[in-house]
């Protein structure tokens, strides 16, 4: 259990904070337990401090530029008069403005007068200074307003297409034929343009936090489109000429065989993006009526280090998962639809069981995450090396934990619950609906009843729901009818509102980022009962709910109350 333990403890230790917080605190604007409380939330929810403060409605907006107007000696300047178009273009990287939410409103002589809302961030001054080779001289403005101003100052992607492709893709309409000359395509793929559109779209997307990118030629046009947030969204048109130079580019550096256009392929590649932080991309490439589709994977390593208080699990839930990933033996799964999140659950427990005496091994088609310290296998079915041949290896390897990308058949499923008798932690997932139909699903693939309930330890359901903008949202006036239909019970009614998504600048719609939502679901020995008399799942769910594990609705509904999501995010992605 001591592997478990660390993530607890963490909650009560004292954390460094930011200089903007200790501002606030010296003038007497805020409590240091909630500045604390805010900064950690703010640290598990990836936002940035100043966006959850003022989000939290600790501090408006407009005091919060006033306090440190007073504190740091800057002007203050009220944004609403500044005219986006007229702010200029050249003197800063647009990323770097919109990385550390700032604004660049003129020159004078050879300093730079910079909007901020966070004066105290000394490492955005310094980054600016070093960038432009001027002098930088601060000006205090609302974090909304200023927010605001750099979405409408950012170029998006969409717009700058025509000044990366300008006129440099004229090219024969013979470049466009399936029958183009393979070697000749192949000695067009360092292009410039090509090679700077395809990096811009790769930058693009690891900065509005994409999961996925979508390549996709038709007859007569061409459109890149980006998964935020779980939902597909239109970003770039480009010509249509550009479909062969970009695949080509493409299955170059992802060290795929350029020539082999009939047949889907799957590769790898990275991305430096910044001194210390390289991006990994899954490439998968489809043979379509007009070109090869291409979908670009975005696998961030990070998002398994973000500890188990980012994925959103509730304290209760948090203690049943350290729980049972503390246990010697036994086994873990975690179930859900594709893109729920299974992967990044799996790795987070990984990772704080990843100490140096342990031995840990992991079988998946493919690895998504590279975490050092564990031993990763990609299985191969072509070459023999199936899940089950790989956890047969694991066993002679004197493992002390196995992960199982899926249990997909009977003799993978077979061997993990071995594994999982004879002294191994074991996780793996499978794809199911909630925790107890997984259950019974393993009983449907042949496993005997005993071996289930003697192995599973632990089981929790999942799915991601869009988390709403802390910038914009509003409480939401809904009829009480209607909270008791989506699964609200009378008495949790009352003293709350739910929040509905607005939109602004700093989201997609209302929503930025996703939460999770979670059913986790001990084995008891009560719910072994009733699997070892080949009891259904709704007789386990009945029981599950005496023991009070919550529904995969009911855990969405506690995300709604706390203000994390809206009610129609939670009905659409739970589905009761």
């Amino acid at each position: 259990m001591a592997a478990a333990a660390d993530p607890l403890a963490r909650d009560s230790t004292p954390v460094a904070l930011p200089g903007l917080a200790r501002a606030l605190i010296a003038a007497g604007n805020l409590q240091a337990r909630t500045a604390e409380d805010i900064y950690r939330k703010s640290k598990a929810s990836r936002n940035s401090f100043i966006a959850e403060l003022t989000g939290s409605g600790a501090v408006s907006a407009s005091d919060l530029a006033h306090t440190l107007s007073s504190a740091f000696g800057a002007p203050l300047l009220d944004l609403d008069a500044v005219d986006p178009q007229r702010l200029p273009k050249d003197l800063l990287d647009p990323k770097l403005c919109v990385d550390y939410r700032v604004v660049v409103l003129s020159k004078r002589n050879n300093r730079l007068i910079v909007a901020t809302a966070d004066p105290s961030d000394q490492q955005a001054v310094e980054k600016i200074k070093f960038a432009s080779q001027m002098g930088v001289d601060l000006v205090i403005a609302e974090y909304d307003k200023l927010t605001r101003l750099i979405e409408a100052a950012a170029v998006s992607a969409s717009e700058t297409i025509d000044s990366i492709v300008g006129t440099e893709f004229e090219f024969d309409e013979s470049s466009d034929s399936q029958e183009s000359n393979d070697q000749a395509v192949a000695a067009e793929v360092e292009d410039a343009p090509v090679v700077r559109f395809l990096h811009k779209m790769l930058l693009d997307a690891f900065s509005m936090r994409a999961s996925d990118i979508h390549f996709e030629p038709y007859e007569h046009s061409y459109r890149v489109r980006f998964r935020v947030d779980g939902e597909l969204r239109e970003i770039a048109t480009p010509p249509v000429v550009i479909k062969e130079k970009l695949a080509s580019r493409i299955k170059v550096i992802s060290r795929l065989d350029i020539s082999e256009k009939r047949i889907p392929q799957d590769g790898r590649m990275k991305l430096k993006v910044g001194p210390d932080r390289v991006i990994d991309f899954r490439v998968s490439t489809l043979p379509t009526l007009f070109g090869e589709k291409i979908v670009i994977r975005i696998l961030d390593p990070s998002s398994a280090r973000l500890g188990i208080d980012a994925l959103g699990y509730d304290a209760q839930e948090k203690e049943r998962l350290l729980n049972a990933i503390g246990r010697p033996y036994g086994m873990v799964l975690v179930t859900g639809p594709t893109g729920s999140g299974k992967t990044v659950s799996l790795y987070t427990c990984l990772n704080l069981l990843n100490k140096p005496g342990v031995n840990i091994a992991t079988a998946e088609d493919p690895s998504e995450i590279n975490l050092p310290g564990v031993n990763q296998v990609n299985v191969n079915d072509k070459a023999g090396l199936t899940f089950a041949a790989a956890l047969r290896a694991f066993l002679r390897q004197d493992p002390d934990i196995i992960m199982v990308g899926e249990i997909r058949d009977l003799e993978t499923a077979d061997i993990a619950i071995k594994a999982a008798q004879t002294g191994h932690l074991v996780l793996s997932t499978l794809h199911t609906n909630d925790a107890p139909t997984t259950l019974t699903r393993m009983r449907n693939m042949g496993i005997a009843p005993f071996n289930i309930a003697s192995s599973v330890i632990l089981i929790t359901a999942q799915r991601l729901a869009r988390r709403l903008c802390v910038v914009c949202r509003e409480p939401h006036d809904v009829p009480t009818e209607a909270l008791i239909d989506a699964g609200f019970k009378p008495s949790e009614l009352g003293g709350w509102k739910p929040y509905r998504p607005v939109g602004c600048n700093a989201c997609n719609g209302g929503y930025k980022g996703r939460v999770g939502i979670y059913q986790v679901m001990p084995i008891s020995e009560e719910i072994q009962k009733i699997i070892l008399r080949d009891g259904s799942a709704l007789e386990i769910s009945q029981q599950a709910e005496t023991e009070g594990v919550r529904t995969l609705r009911q855990s969405g509904l506690q995300k709604v109350m706390q203000g994390l999501t809206s009610l129609e995010e939670v009905v659409a992605v739970t589905n009761e």
